[in-house]
């Protein structure tokens, strides 16, 4: 048996991280359904050591002591896009479509948690198997996972990684072909009138320098790193009135803080370009320690409740988008909304931009739609469905 210290974990995670890249890149359809190239690197290790404890040996064992300051620096970063100059871009489509997406992750559950009970499983398997990690996707189930381990949902992880990577499946395949239906149904066409897009926040300028760029880079992890550590005492402060709370929420609601004053005050000039690339790092870096640490074999008698879940989630998304349709404004660019609702709501956001791509590269752009969907998708969603799982796990534990 491997025995590995966090360092040499970390480092057996970049290994993962990059053979997931060769694969997607060597396997069309990976790339094709945007699969997420850490979770299929974490995955080949984890299914080499599911092989193994089927033969009552051990490949390797972690030290993921890193895993929860990766995972929480990457919600920190997502907190710090949390802007509300960008709510106000496009006001009330985006909280609009935000109040569809909510209400949609609270149904998710309801459905999952119905399914759940029917098979005599604890109704919060429905919650892990809806909203948290198809709404979520892999890193919102992984980080809310232990919290679902200790309301009584075993093999928690390994269950959160089966939903999230066939809703992001799921959501490839369904969303051209149901929106494609629906623009042909109501004779959609893209508006003649002009175009409009979302404002360039950072507009091109100068090249910046290698000192410029490295301060940038070093002033937007120590604000990170502060953030996470005023968000410990946050999650403190709440977990001590008896809220149960996933690890992150605290440091991404000091980051959105830390935003909105910079955005107002100008006093830090924090570089969003430089704050998602450090939160794109450590996530990938986590989903690859995470996934490597899967325990696969707990999934045993689960697979009929997670198909049957996928059906009746990938049924109910599709039906809403009618819903979304008639609310966003009955057009094309509401059609084409509907395709990235599709996409984010059963996957991740690069679900649904694959996906709203696909409908404008043929039946012609849909400005709105590329200004409202990756709002809500990127930044808003991951707050409100933070609360809704939040609410579901105290209300049931």
């Amino acid at each position: 048996m491997l025995q590995l210290d966090a360092v040499q974990t970390l480092a057996l995670a970049g290994i993962a991280l990059f053979l997931g890249y060769g694969l997607c890149r060597w396997i069309p359809v990976l790339g094709k359904y945007n699969l997420p190239p850490p979770v299929i690197g974490g995955l080949v290790f984890a299914i080499a050591a599911w092989i193994a404890h089927a033969r009552d040996t051990t490949l390797f064992a972690l030290d993921t002591s890193l895993q929860t300051p990766l995972m929480i620096a990457f919600f920190t970063t997502i907190g710090m896009n949390a802007s509300l100059r960008l709510l106000r871009i496009s006001g009330t489509q985006v909280l609009v479509f935000l109040g569809l997406a909510s209400g949609f992750a609270i149904l998710q559950n309801l459905l999952g948690m119905a399914l759940a009970v029917g098979f005599d499983l604890h109704p919060l398997f429905g919650v892990l198997a809806g909203s948290t990690t198809l709404t979520g996707g892999p890193a919102t189930g992984l980080a809310f996972a232990p919290l679902f381990e200790e309301a009584g949902v075993a093999g928690a992880e390994s269950i959160a990684v089966a939903a999230a990577m066939a809703g992001i499946v799921l959501g490839g395949i369904v969303g051209g072909p149901a929106i494609t239906v629906l623009i042909r149904r109501f004779r959609l066409a893209p508006s003649q009138s002009g175009t409009h897009a979302a404002p360039d926040f950072e507009a091109a300028g100068p090249a910046l320098s290698e000192a410029v760029r490295e301060f940038n880079a070093l002033k937007s992890i120590v604000v990170i790193l502060i953030a996470m550590w005023l968000g410990a005492w946050v999650s403190g402060w709440i977990s001590a009135t008896g809220i149960t709370l996933p690890a992150y929420v605290g440091a991404m609601l000091v980051g959105a803080f830390i935003r909105n004053l910079d955005d107002r005050t100008g006093w830090i000039g924090m570089s969003v370009p430089t704050t998602d690339l450090i939160g794109n790092v450590c996530l990938a870096l986590f989903l690859s320690v995470a996934l490597m640490n899967l325990r696969l074999w707990e999934l045993a008698g689960l697979a009929l409740p997670l198909i049957l879940n996928l059906v009746l989630q990938v049924g109910a998304v599709v039906a809403f988008c009618i819903v979304v349709y008639r609310l966003m404004g009955r057009d094309y660019d509401a059609a084409v909304m509907g395709g990235g609702f599709i996409g984010f709501m059963l996957g991740t956001t690069a679900n649904a931009m694959a996906v709203m791509r696909t409908l404008v590269e043929r039946y012609g752009a849909a400005p709105r739609a590329f200004l409202v969907a990756p709002l809500v998708g990127a930044f808003f969603i991951d707050f409100t469905n933070a609360l809704i799982i939040t609410g579901f796990i105290n209300f049931w534990s």
